[in-house]
């Protein structure tokens, strides 16, 4: 599991991009930026799969930041308490092996048997091959990850419905040609989660 504190993320406030980098560098952007409008909402967004972030900026930086290392300690212990509970299980665990059920016809038995090696190695080539060939889930990936994004903060946009549409046609050009009258920071942002 990743540390939330490190991961990146875009904070708006409005149209306007005030902040982008790791969580924690965000949220001291957020909580000490000067001016009127400090008291302004406030949207974060995972940069890794376009989400809100939830956060609990009440009182100072330093209280912000201790509940967040609070929440990340909290999961760090409830992922060890899962991991101990856990009947040891067959595999390679330092590696990363994860033991599992597949089931398949009598003839892919016999196919896998008749390849060099152990089943278990010539599924894994398979799995990798097919994981180097399919450029198209990194796509969806990146098509939901502007999406949502984009249905948090432009949905009332002139043309976001064919933005939407050109998004996920897979038409770069058009998608960001749609979003020209935009404001800036958005389509940037919007265009860097799709990948463009």
């Amino acid at each position: 599991m990743a540390n939330s504190l490190s991961q990146l993320c875009t904070a708006f406030v409005g149209d306007r991009q005030i902040a982008s980098g790791p969580l924690v560098e965000v949220v001291m952007a957020i909580m000490t930026r000067p001016g009127d409008g400090a008291h302004d909402p406030v949207l974060v967004f995972d940069d890794a799969n376009g989400r809100v972030v939830d956060l609990d900026l009440r009182g100072t930086p330093a209280d912000a930041i201790r509940r967040l290392a609070e929440t990340e300690s909290l999961k760090a212990k409830t992922a060890e308490t899962r991991q101990v509970a856990k009947p040891r299980r067959r595999g390679r665990p330092k590696l990363g092996v994860v033991p599992r059920e597949v089931t398949l016809l009598p003839r892919q038995w016999e196919w896998l048997a008749a390849q060099p090696g152990s089943v278990s190695q010539v599924l894994r080539k398979l799995v990798d091959e097919a994981r180097r060939a399919d450029g198209g889930l990194a796509q969806r990936a990146a098509q939901e990850r502007a999406y949502r994004f984009l249905s948090a903060k432009a949905g009332d946009l002139p043309g976001y419905e064919e933005v939407i549409r050109a998004l996920f046609a897979g038409d770069r050009a058009g998608f960001d040609e749609r979003m020209e009258s935009w404001p800036q920071d958005m389509r940037n942002y919007a265009l860097r989660l799709a990948g463009a």
